[in-house]
């Protein structure tokens, strides 16, 4: 019998056997894995001819990507985004596509809320007027008792968020099209979100219909004094236009883990806006995430090797492919 065979995007390689997510439930497994002999932006497909899984961290898997002769029979992410993976030509090959979003709902959820208090305290001012002597004691921030949370996506982490938020006395709306209603928050058209919020979080997927959904003239809907945070993806927000909105005074200021291209450039408009605060992608990224994530894809894995269809598929109709079939559901 061929033995199972599993490859480890490269990025988060430590050292020949250690990674910076934890695989040790391949290990217990039994599964065998290995790093990708490179650490690429896209793989390629002969990095990938052969393995019959692939664990990705932040390597696109592009229609190129898998054009390979004996493609994977799964490609399981180590995350909940998936905008940097061709998965309708992943569909078509025969390859399913896992997320870890049970991985990734309480990190980026109180990542969420770190940005929400930090702004609502002016914490990063304060922090410089400390450092340079300065007490005056007048960076006096708006707080969060009585003012309005928006939240623009309440899916896995928005709905996480929207809980953690309940102790702080804040009036909870949301606007999802898909979204199922959740007790405590008030689900509302897209642009009484935006004219009633104090502090706006983004957390909604990226796709052809949410790219740009906040632009300039949405952001001239939104109240004086409000503040912006994404914790999703950078293109879902105009990012000139939000420069734009904070440099003339349309915004207090915002709170960005995300941005249109990553990195961001070191002279990018935005670093020279002190009502800002910047993330570089990571503000999630806890043992706690690592841990959990890791867990969730491998689980994924380990499901395929064992004969069994993984729970977090986002491209079902795979099933139907000759090479799928034999894969039992729970």
């Amino acid at each position: 019998m061929t033995p199972f065979k599993v490859a480890v995007d490269r990025g988060i390689r430590l050292t020949d056997r250690t990674s910076s997510y934890p695989l040790d439930t391949l290990d217990a497994a039994g599964v065998a894995w290995s790093f990708l002999a490179e650490n690429v932006r896209a793989i390629r497909p002969e990095q990938i001819e052969g393995w019959d899984a692939v664990i990705v961290g932040g390597s696109d898997v592009t229609p190129e990507s898998v054009t390979c002769e004996h493609p994977p029979l799964l490609i399981a992410r180590l995350g909940a985004g998936f905008d940097n993976i061709a998965v309708a030509d992943c569909s078509e090959r025969g390859i399913l596509v896992t997320l870890a979003p049970d991985g990734v709902r309480r990190a980026m959820a109180s990542g969420g809320i770190a940005f929400l208090l930090a702004l609502s305290h002016r914490l990063v001012e304060k922090d410089r007027r400390a450092r340079a002597g300065n007490w005056d004691r007048m960076a006096i921030g708006p707080g969060l008792s009585g003012r309005t949370l928006g939240i623009l996506g309440l899916g896995n982490i928005g709905r996480d968020l929207a809980g953690l938020a309940a102790p702080f006395a804040l009036r909870r709306i949301a606007h999802d099209a898909y979204a199922p209603p959740m007790d405590g928050v008030e689900l509302v058209d897209l642009e009484t979100l935006l004219r009633e919020s104090d502090y706006l979080i983004v957390t909604l997927p990226l796709t052809a219909e949410t790219h740009h959904i906040i632009n300039a003239e949405r952001l001239a809907l939104m109240k004086p004094g409000a503040y912006v945070i994404n914790i999703a993806r950078g293109p879902l927000i105009d990012q000139p236009a939000l420069v734009a909105a904070l440099s003339e005074g349309g915004l207090a200021g915002a709170a960005l883990d995300v941005f249109e291209d990553e990195p961001l450039a070191t002279d990018d408009p935005l670093l020279r806006l002190e009502n800002v605060i910047v993330a570089s992608h990571d503000i999630g990224l806890t043992r706690e995430m690592t841990n959990d994530v890791a867990r969730s894809a491998c689980t994924s894995v380990v499901d395929v090797y064992e004969g069994r269809v993984p729970t977090h598929i986002i491209n079902p109709e795979a099933l139907e492919h000759p090479r799928l079939r034999t894969l039992r559901r729970a």
